[in-house]
Formats: structure tokens, C-alpha cells, sequence
């Protein structure tokens, strides 16, 4: 709960300080007065965005500090716990703390520790939960009733199930959709590969083939010169009689081999001679092997020039060098299995969407069931609370509609209605057709009541919630409150003496002016300051006798219940 707010130099707040109790606690006080101003300053404790303009015009900056006593508030212990924020000093305490400068810099700060708007809020869900004016406006829109409904119904599980089917069967569609997309462009190159695949396959260049083909037609389409030039070359290196190089090499060898044992130097010379004419002898060797295989095909040459075009041809086409053809090939028939594959995959995701799709609707028939049993319940609910509140014949009706047809949601394929009928013989119609706007406050705060029965902060705040209502009415509206107040704790700012008498606490808002400045305080009131001051909201500016007793018997009636 809420155990002390501490506002400084905040909008007409100078300085304010209360100590806050358990049960309801009525805020009272003049149009004007700055009843509000206590929620604005929560507001930013729970995250809200901070203006400069809430300064107050002669202060540097605006602090706010809020303590909420956390001894049974498990959820908010363990929020701090996760985030690191826990107060060394007292675990069952928690500290806001909110600066703003005149600059529009803010800073907040969870036990003294920094901390991020985003922790605020997520902190703040847990510790208190404010409900305004404009609340009852809310009950119009379509998605605010179905929220009330699944708040009521409690069924998070479900709603989970339905949120990751939903993201799952998203991110499929989308694939396919890409993929789809893509179609065209993909048939048109399937197509454009198929052919070259097809070419390439049939003429099948294998690796390296291209530098052999080069290689062969060179010397098939040289081999009759080839083959005179090595004959000839063998000739004078060992067949002529005239004087082969083997042979001349010999006589040297011969005539210098006489002379060596009368100049030692010349053994180096010879064994080189000797070197050489076992190389001459050799190379003649490989020269006669050399003609002996080599062949002169003229069907082979045919045959090598064909292809070795072919691959010239190819490789012009594919607009790559001919060395390159083989790689080429690989690369185009690895992309055409490629978008085989890619075809092939369409088809599964077209399957895979369709059975996503269905789990999907499976689990949002499941929630639409949950929601139909929730909204029968928080009908009859507000039915019961409402009839108290001097709406005897109101008859509410929730319709859940599904529709599996509709364009898919995260939040299901329900249509939420609240229907309402205030008159016998009245059909049921949507709330902007049917009720007045004291009725709608009433719907809403029994609505409220409801819901945050079910699922209640610690701390509830409600800013004249009670627009609207008046006489019999209120009386009820706060006998609501106050026991609602029995189980939480409720702060309600009012103008209505039949809801701030059912109060187990009464706080006063003044508006005090010197002429040069004006600042708000908050007083907390005795049990005569608080006769007093139903007195004033009874009668207005003058208090009469009368009034005072009616205010007293008022406030006795209301705290005996």
C-alpha cells in the first residue's frame, strides 16, 4: 500500500507531505483547488512522461517521493528482486523517487537506485493503479470491453497460446508471401537455366578437359611438322653419315683421351664430353620413340577441333573465358537445383501456413470459450452492482461473437460487445445508444469494482469516478467503495458528501494565495473537520445549523455500516 507521498515544487504544490491509511480515504476540496495534483505526482512515480511545465515557476526542479509499504505485495517484492532494485535497508519498503528539472530533465530513482521509465511502469502495475475520468469513455470502444473481459476471465494462458500461434503462422505467411512474390522472376530464370543446364550437361566439359583439348589440337594440327623436324633433328643427331653430333662427339672424346696423360687438365673436359654424348645418345632415344608415336589422324584432329570449337562457343555465350567453362557449369546447375528446391519449398510452406493457420484457430475457439464463460459472469456482475445503484431494471448482456473469417488477430477472432437495456420492454444496444452519462458511470465504476476485485492492486485511485450520480445513488456508490476499501486500499477524490462520508478516511485540498503566488495543501481532517466539511459540500459556501446536522448524521449513518 501507499504509506507517505512527499511532493515538492510540483505545479501549485509547494510543499506537501501525508502520511497515507488503509481503507478509503476521501480526497475533498474546492473546484480548483488541486485535488488532481496528488495523482498527476503518482502518475509520473509510475512512468509517466515528465513535463517541465509541472515546475513550479519559482523552484529549479519538482520532486515527488512515494513509499509503498510492501510486506504482502510478493509480486512487487519479487519485480525488485529481478531487477536489482530490492532496498538493502528494508525489503518490505520501496522508495520512488521522480526529479524533474526546469530544463524538462528527469531522473527517477527506485531505492535510491536509478531506474528507467519502463521499470517504473513495469514496477508500478504492481504497486497501485489509478482510474480517471476518462475511464468510463473507454467502455465504448470495442477493444476496451474485450480487455475487461479476458482481465476478468484470467485465462493469460490461453491468450499466450493464441499470441505465439499467431506469430508463428505470421512469420510463415510471410516466407510464402516472399516467396510467392518471387515466382515470376524464378520461373523466368528456371527456365533460362534449364536450357543452359541442359547444353551444358549434354556437352559435359569435365575438369581440366578444355587445357588438354588445347593442348591435342596444337599438335594434332602441327603433327606433320612435327614429325619431320624430330626426324631430322634425330638425323643429325645420330643417323648421318657425314658427321651426326653423337659421332663428332665421339672423336673428341677419342683424340683428347690420347693427349690426357700428357695434360691432366683436360679429364674435366672429357668427362663432360662424355656427360654430353650420354645426353645425345639419350635425347636420340626419346627423339626416335617420339616419332614412333607420334600420329597423324586427320579424323582425330576433326574430332578435337569440333569440340575444342564447341567449348570456344560456349564459353563466348556465357560470356566467361573458356579455362572458366567447367566452373561455370557447376555454378549454374548448383543454382538451378537451387530454385528446384526453392519450388519444392513453396509448396511445403503452402502446406505448413494452411496447418498453422488451423492450429491457430483451434487455440482462438479455445479463448473465444473462456472469454464466453467470463463475460457471462462479469455481466450478471455488473447486473447485481448496478441494480444498486438505482438501476433496478438494467439488464446486461456480453456478446462474444467469433468469426474465423475475420482478418487474424493476436488477440483472437472475437467481436466483444457490452450491451445494455435500462427499461423493461428496452431492447439491449450498445452503451453509446442506450445510456446517460450518469448510467455509464455507474456501468463503469461497477466495472472497475469488478475487475480490479478480481486482479487488485494493493492501492487503487479513483479520480471522480463518480461523475455524474448524486442523492441514493451515491450513497451506494460509496457504501461500494468503502467496502471495496476493506479489502484494498482506495483513494477516491470526490465532490459527493454521500461517497466522502462512507470514507474511513477524509483528506482536505486548499488552495491557499497571497496575492503573488498561490500553493496547495492537503490536510488530514479530525473527525469534526470532517463534519465540517460534508456540511460545506452539502450546503455550499454557507454552512447553515442544518446542514452541519444533516453532515453529522450523514458521516454516523455511513461509518456504522
Amino acid at each position: 500500500m501507499l504509506a507517505h507521498l512527499s511532493i515538492s515544487n510540483f505545479a501549485v504544490v509547494k510543499q506537501l507531505s501525508v502520511n497515507l491509511e488503509k481503507g478509503l480515504t476521501a480526497i475533498t476540496g474546492e473546484t480548483g483547488a488541486g485535488k488532481s495534483i496528488a495523482i498527476d505526482a503518482l502518475s509520473l512515480c509510475l512512468g509517466e512522461r515528465a513535463d517541465a511545465n509541472a515546475v513550479r515557476s519559482t523552484a529549479p526542479k519538482a520532486e515527488i517521493i512515494a513509499h509503498f509499504a510492501l510486506a504482502t505485495n510478493t509480486k512487487a517484492k519479487r519485480y525488485l528482486d529481478e531487477h536489482e532494485l530490492t532496498s538493502d535497508e528494508d525489503e518490505n519498503s520501496c522508495f520512488i523517487r521522480r526529479v524533474i528539472s526546469k530544463e524538462g530533465r528527469s531522473k527517477a530513482f527506485i531505492n535510491g537506485i536509478p531506474a528507467s521509465l519502463q521499470q517504473l511502469k513495469g514496477l508500478g502495475q504492481h504497486l497501485l493503479a489509478i482510474h480517471g475520468q476518462n475511464t468510463h469513455l473507454q467502455l465504448l470502444k470495442e477493444d476496451y470491453q474485450r480487455q475487461l473481459v479476458d482481465t476478468v476471465g484470467n485465462h493469460k494462458d490461453s491468450l499466450s497460446n493464441v499470441k505465439q500461434h499467431y506469430a508463428l503462422w505470421r512469420e510463415k505467411q510471410k516466407m510464402l508471401s516472399e516467396l510467392q512474390a518471387q515466382a515470376q522472376q524464378r520461373e523466368d530464370r528456371l527456365q533460362l537455366l534449364t536450357y543452359q543446364v541442359r547444353e551444358l550437361d549434354e556437352f559435359a566439359l569435365e575438369d581440366g578437359e578444355f587445357s588438354e583439348l588445347e593442348t591435342e589440337h596444337k599438335r594434332l594440327s602441327n603433327g606433320q611438322s612435327l614429325l619431320e623436324q624430330a626426324q631430322t633433328s634425330f638425323y643429325h643427331l645420330y643417323e648421318s653419315d657425314e658427321g651426326n653430333a653423337l659421332s663428332i662427339l665421339q672423336n673428341s672424346i677419342d683424340r683428347l683421351g690420347e693427349l690426357e696423360s700428357h695434360d691432366a687438365s683436360l679429364s674435366p673436359i672429357l668427362v663432360l664430353l662424355n656427360e654430353a654424348a650420354i645426353q645425345v645418345e639419350e635425347a636420340a632415344g626419346e627423339l626416335r620413340h617420339y616419332c614412333d608415336d607420334l600420329e597423324i589422324d586427320p579424323l582425330r584432329l576433326q574430332q578435337v577441333e569440333a569440340r575444342y570449337a564447341k567449348a570456344m562457343d560456349l564459353a563466348r555465350k556465357h560470356s566467361v573465358m573458356p579455362e572458366e567453362l567447367f566452373a561455370h557449369h557447376q555454378t549454374l546447375a548448383r543454382e538451378f537445383a537451387s530454385l528446384g528446391d526453392q519450388e519444392s519449398l513453396l509448396t511445403t510452406l503452402e502446406d505448413e501456413v494452411d496447418e498453422l493457420k488451423a492450429q491457430y484457430l483451434n487455440e482462438t475457439k479455445v479463448l473465444s470459450e473462456y472469454r464466453v464463460k467470463a463475460a457471462n459472469y462479469l455481466a450478471s456482475e455488473i447486473e447485481i452492482q448496478i441494480h444498486q445503484m438505482n438501476m433496478p431494471h438494467a439488464k446486461v448482456a456480453i456478446e462474444v461473437n467469433y468469426d474465423e473469417f475475420k482478418k487474424p488477430s493476436a488477440l483472437g477472432q472475437d467481436t466483444v460487445e457490452i450491451k445494455v437495456s435500462t427499461n423493461p420492454g428496452q431492447a439491449a444496444d450498445k452503451l453509446d445508444k442506450v445510456v446517460s452519462g450518469g448510467e455509464l458511470s455507474r456501468i463503469g465504476l461497477a466495472i472497475q469494482v469488478i475487475a480490479s476485485d478480481n486482479h487488485a492492486t494493493p492501492t487503487m485511485i479513483f479520480d471522480e469516478v463518480d461523475t455524474g450520480i448524486s442523492g441514493p445513488t451515491a450513497s451506494i456508490v460509496g457504501g461500494l467503495l468503502r467496502r471495496l476499501g476493506k479489502q484494498v486500499q482506495v483513494m477516491c477524490v470526490t465532490h459527493l458528501p454521500q461517497v466522502a462520508a462512507q470514507a474511513h478516511n477524509q483528506l482536505f485540498v486548499t488552495k491557499l494565495t497571497d496575492g503573488e503566488s498561490t500553493e496547495t495543501q492537503m490536510l488530514a481532517l479530525t473527525k469534526q473537520d470532517r463534519v465540517d466539511e460534508l456540511a460545506r459540500l452539502l450546503a455550499g459556501d454557507k454552512v447553515t445549523k442544518s446542514a452541519l446536522a444533516n453532515a453529522k448524521e450523514l458521516l454516523k449513518s455511513a461509518q456504522s455500516n
